[in-house]
């Protein structure tokens, strides 16, 4: 990791603020200060609206789990955010998504999921790859989950692109819980 050792017991006010949001919102205590909740606490005014609106894509969309799991790990795979994939991958197999397409998406593979996972993967691949969604795989998308749930799907590609990035730039490891899915990144 970059950044310098940050002592809980060493928070001021507005980063213990922020630290006391995380742990009681919908993620719920236990979360401490891995992943990317580390470096919002250090920059309580952005570090806190990241993480609320992360609270809210994670725990108050109607977007189905499966879709928005496979969205997450899409973008996890593709900038090999480990701290990301990592956490999402177990999310993902918890809401049901099959191990197989997960382990492609991790090796760089074209993945094999299967009806509207393949669709929210698509989404999520081409918004990744080419920065926006063609025609038919927009319209496929919105038959199946609606307008409010693609305006969910598209937000929650960009959210975590997000936290891929502040991952990667400050070398954001694994927990000792988790597997390194990337063993090869810095």
């Amino acid at each position: 990791m970059r950044l310098t050792y940050l002592n809980e017991a060493g928070l001021n006010e507005k980063q213990q603020a922020v630290l006391d949001a995380i742990a009681t919102g919908p993620r719920g205590a236990g979360m401490g200060m891995a992943g990317p909740f580390g470096v919002f606490v250090r920059a309580p005014h952005l570090g806190d609206p990241a993480q609320r609106l992360g609270g809210r894509i994670r725990f108050r969309t109607s977007l189905p789990e499966n879709l928005k799991e496979v969205a997450i790990c899409t973008v996890g795979a593709f900038h090999q955010s480990k701290f990301e994939f990592a956490a999402h991958d177990r999310l993902a197999q918890a809401a049901g998504v099959s191990t197989e397409p997960l382990a492609q998406l991790r090796r760089g593979e074209t993945p094999d999921f299967e009806g509207d996972e393949a669709l929210a993967w698509q989404v999520a691949d081409q918004l990744l790859n080419l920065h926006r969604i063609d025609d038919a795989t927009y319209q496929a998308m919105v038959d199946v989950i609606g307008e409010d749930q693609m305006i969910e799907l598209v937000m929650t590609v960009g959210y975590y692109c997000l936290i891929s990035h502040t991952l990667n730039a400050f070398q954001i490891q694994v927990t000792d819980q988790m597997t390194d899915p990337f063993p090869d990144m810095p």
